[in-house]
Formats: C-alpha cells, sequence, structure tokens
C-alpha cells in the first residue's frame, strides 16, 4: 500500500530499495536523532537572537516577541516553500541544514556589527529572524518525507515521533542555551558552535542513511558546501574574539579597560586621557552607570540626606560599584553596612580593580561591610533584619527586569525592612528628561505607605538626576547631619534649594503606581527616553 507523500514523490521513492527491518529501525532512529538536533538547534538560534537584544538594547519582552513572533510566521512561510522540494527530499534537507548553520552560526556575530558599526541592528535582526524562520520551517516536512520513505510506519505515527523528538530537541536547546552555552562559550563561539552541529546532524544524516538517493553529483556539491560552511565557521570562531574587542571599542568613544559578560549582562570599564587621572567609566548593558569626573555628586545626594538621624545599621540595594558605601563608611558610628547586589562580577571588579577600588577608597575591605550576591526583591522577601537607612540605587526602569524594583510591592518590602524612624533614599530618574518616570516612582513609593520629599541635583554626565527621600509615618526633613563629613556638591543652602522645582519641572499630578501587574513606569520610561 502506497502512502499519499510517496504518491506524490512519485517513481523517484518508489524506486528507493527497501529496507531491512533492522535496517529500517535503525534508519529512522536516525532521522528522529537528525530531528531531536535540528530542533535544539533552532530554538538556541532563538534564543541567542533574544539574548543579544536584551543585552545590547534591554528590552527584553520587546526582543523576544519581534524574534519569537516573526520566526513563528516565517516557519509558516518555509513550511510551503517545502512543498516543491519534497521530490529531492534528501538533497534539499541536506542544502538546508547547511544554509542554517551558516546563517545561524553567524547570526549573532553579524547581528553584533551591525548594531556596532551600521546602526542597522533593527533591521538585520528582522530580516536574520525571518531566514532563519523559514529555514526551520521547512525542516518537518522534509523529514517527514524522508521518515515515510523509510516504509515503516503510517503517516499519522510518523507525525507523533516526528513531533516528540521535535519537542524533545527545543527542551534540550531551551536549557542548553542558559546554562551550557552561554557560560562555557559566550554569545559568538555558542552560536558557532551551534551552527558546526547543526551542519554536523543535516549533513551525517543524508550520507549515511540516504545516500543511495543521492547522484555522485549531488554527493560532491553538498560535501563541497559543507566544507565551505566549516571553514567560515572555524575562521570566525579564529577570530571571534579580536573580532569582539574591535566591535566593543567601536560603540565607546574612550578606550576599554576591561569587558566582560556575566550571566546577567555585559560589564565594560573606560578610560580617557583627560581630567587629571582620567575619567573612567562603568557601562553595563552599554548604560552608563558612572563618571569618575562627576559620580561624587550623585553618591552625595544619594547617601547623605539620608544620614540625617539613626544610622548604625545601613542597607544598600544596589550599588555594586561601592561608591555608595564609600559615602556611608565616611561616618565612624555606623556599625553595619549590607550590599545586595544581583551580579556578583561587579562586586568583585569593585573590589579588585585598581580604577574602581582606589574610587571607592576600597570600600568593600571594611569589615562593616557584607555584601549579598542576590536579587534585592527576593531577598527582600526572607528578609527579616531591620535597618536605619535604606538606599535604593537601581538601573532605571527601562526593562521588565528593573520595573518590579519600582513597584509599589518592592517598595512594600523596602518599608518592612526599615526600623521606626528609618529614612529612605531611592534614585528615580531625570525629572528634566523623563518627568512623567520619576513622578509615578514617588507615586509608586506614597502608594506603599512612605511620606516621601523629591529633589535634584546636576550631574553633569547624566544632566539633571531626580531623587526621593522618604519616611513612614511622616515626612522626613531634607537636610545634611549635623556631623556630615566634608562634601564637595552639597551644604544646607544647595540641599534646601535643591527641592525646589522650576517650573517645566513641576510634580505632574494624577499619576498612578506602577505595580508587578501594571507596570506603569515601564512605559513612560520607554516613552520618554526614546528621545534623547
Amino acid at each position: 500500500m502506497t502512502t499519499s507523500a510517496e504518491a506524490e514523490l512519485g517513481d523517484d521513492a518508489a524506486a528507493t530499495p527497501p529496507r531491512t527491518p533492522a535496517r529500517a529501525r535503525l534508519a529512522r532512529a536516525c532521522v528522529l536523532f537528525a530531528v531531536f538536533v535540528c530542533a535544539a538547534c533552532g530554538l538556541v538560534y532563538e534564543l541567542a537572537l533574544v539574548a543579544l537584544g536584551s543585552y545590547l538594547i534591554g528590552d527584553t519582552i520587546g526582543q523576544a516577541s519581534i524574534v519569537l513572533s516573526l520566526m513563528v510566521f516565517a516557519m509558516g512561510v518555509g513550511a510551503l516553500t517545502a512543498k516543491p522540494l519534497q521530490r529531492w527530499a534528501a538533497e534539499a534537507f541536506a542544502a538546508i541544514e547547511i544554509l542554517l548553520a551558516l546563517i545561524g552560526g553567524l547570526s549573532v556575530l553579524v547581528l553584533y556589527a551591525a548594531f556596532a558599526w551600521l546602526s542597522l541592528y533593527m533591521p538585520a535582526l528582522i530580516a536574520t529572524a525571518l531566514v532563519l524562520g523559514v529555514l526551520i520551517g521547512a525542516e518537518i516536512p522534509l523529514l517527514m518525507v524522508l521518515l515515510q520513505r523509510i516504509r515503516q510506519q503510517d503517516a499519522g505515527s510518523a507525525v507523533a515521533d516526528l513531533f516528540a523528538a521535535d519537542y524533545v530537541g527545543g527542551l534540550l536547546g531551551g536549557l542548553a542555551f542558559p546554562f551550557v552555552l552561554l557560560p562555557l562559550f559566550g554569545q559568538i563561539h555558542g552560536a558557532l558552535f551551534v551552527g558546526m552541529l547543526n551542519a554536523a546532524a543535516g549533513l551525517g544524516l543524508v550520507l549515511t542513511v540516504f545516500r543511495r538517493e543521492l547522484s555522485r553529483r549531488a554527493m560532491a556539491i553538498l560535501v563541497a558546501l559543507s566544507v565551505l560552511v566549516a571553514a567560515a565557521l572555524g575562521g570566525a570562531a579564529a577570530y571571534a574574539e579580536d573580532f569582539e574587542v574591535t566591535a566593543r571599542q567601536a560603540l565607546y568613544a574612550d578606550p576599554v579597560l576591561h569587558a566582560e559578560r556575566t550571566p546577567y549582562q555585559q560589564i565594560v570599564l573606560t578610560q580617557s586621557p583627560g581630567f587629571g587621572a582620567g575619567d573612567t567609566r562603568m557601562f553595563l548593558n552599554g548604560d552608563l552607570q558612572f563618571s569618575s569626573v562627576d559620580e561624587y555628586r550623585y553618591h552625595e545626594a544619594l547617601v547623605h540626606p539620608a544620614m540625617s538621624g539613626p544610622r548604625k545599621r545601613v542597607l544598600v540595594l544596589g550599588g555594586g560599584d561601592g561608591l555608595g558605601v564609600r559615602e556611608v563608611l565616611r561616618y565612624p558610628d555606623v556599625e553595619e553596612v549590607t550590599l545586595v547586589e544581583l551580579d556578583p562580577a561587579v562586586v568583585d571588579l569593585a573590589r579588585e580593580h585598581p580604577s574602581i577600588s582606589r574610587l571607592n577608597d576600597h570600600a568593600f575591605d571594611d569589615p562593616r561591610v557584607t555584601t549579598v550576591a542576590a536579587d534585592a526583591f527576593e531577598w527582600l522577601r526572607e528578609n527579616r533584619d531591620r535597618f536605619d537607612v535604606v538606599l535604593v540605587d537601581m538601573p532605571d526602569a527601562d526593562s521588565t527586569a528593573t520595573a518590579k524594583l519600582y513597584s509599589t510591592e518592592f517598595y512594600g518590602l523596602v518599608r518592612h525592612a526599615m526600623a521606626d524612624g528609618a529614612r529612605l533614599n531611592v534614585q528615580a530618574g531625570s525629572p528634566f528628561f523623563a518627568p512623567q518616570a520619576y513622578w509615578c516612582v514617588e507615586a509608586t513609593m506614597r502608594s506603599a505607605g512612605l511620606s516621601t520629599v523629591p529633589f535634584e541635583v546636576t550631574v553633569p554626565s547624566f544632566g539633571e538626576w531626580g531623587f526621593h527621600l522618604a519616611q513612614a509615618g511622616g515626612t522626613p526633613p531634607l537636610r545634611l547631619p549635623d556631623d556630615a563629613p566634608p562634601l564637595r556638591s552639597l551644604d544646607p543652602p544647595t540641599l534646601r534649594a535643591a527641592a525646589t522645582f522650576p517650573p517645566d519641572r513641576a510634580r505632574i499630578p494624577g499619576m498612578e503606581p506602577s505595580t508587578l501587574m501594571h507596570p506603569t513606569i515601564l512605559d513612560h520610561a520607554r516613552g520618554e527616553w526614546t528621545n534623547y
């Protein structure tokens, strides 16, 4: 009895010599293994595009939505495109896998180049996602034809086996990417490795199980193409580190002192030759965290207004560079400082790199300081200690990962960590560049039962920058401690004036608080910062 797929293939499929039951079982196992590997590789390509976008742009949800929706659409197009290729299923499948290996393997490298030099990242991402989706979508129809050519299964059983192997392969790829490929190889080398694996699986299946269906000419062409692709991927792997260094330097105006990619972010230190000892800057995922020329203006405003009162126990959320901790330690009656930082690599760099450790006065060597590598939100949920001062030095709420750190729920957890009479100071972005986001932070803090006093200072590297000093059970006084150490940017009159906002930066009434389920601050931040 002839299956529908065999009828469509015509005489070419019917001429395939029958296999013995044992050989047929082995051939079927090889096809299903190829499905498994190809599915894992395809999912890795998808995740690699999403991860790269989150590193370069920071918009995780936006990047994931664009990549996944485009690739799913393109996979449907690819399935239709594969229909006329079914007569030459073995040759077409091998050619598609070789092409997929080349484009998927080089995808991260090409997109990074488009971002660093051409400012064409988004068009390149869209084109890459569409091409990869078409190629991935063409795999299953061709593999289905190859599986049925073995003549041991009806169509229903073949589909069940095929999709089972496909879904299990997707599981492996989804787990391997964050836990194996990224830690061991990094993004560029990881994609190149998967590309080589992809080509080997596709070509290996065709040359072993379906070799009798290939003409000598077709076999020679496929082998030659695979050699060229392997050479391209191997060459890219050999020069990937030099490429990454060159591309990274193209993104920054000053020479790069240090660069590393952690499980959480990319950390880059640069240093320019001017300004006496030079201007040292730290970037996380491309966003400036501080400039050594004027960071003191930011950190004096963050720390000292909150130190007017009890201050034996201080909690710092974020601020892994240790610059805020440096200011806290200038008060000799501080007995204990707990710093909670998500990425331990930031703390290690701040402790060990001379350019930063000199800047933070070796704050992490002080026995009063305890560092905790944890997500601040989760750490607060488990925390039972109470603190006299809480300083929130988090990145701006321009991504889903950081938006929860500006939510009513987060400030509620912070309030529970505050002792009676404790003060809280939160960096809240720019009241000039992002006024809606800034005043949304205040509305959110008030929704958690905190009384706030907004104020702003000038930090030349960032512009006008705002904070919210807060207290539970009463409005805190905005003043410096009587025993404050000598400061370079603040004195009592300056701090009093900082609470006066000009008309173009006045409080925006009626702001809705941001919550976990409705992160309004994310919409404000994205909409406002796009203009700068």
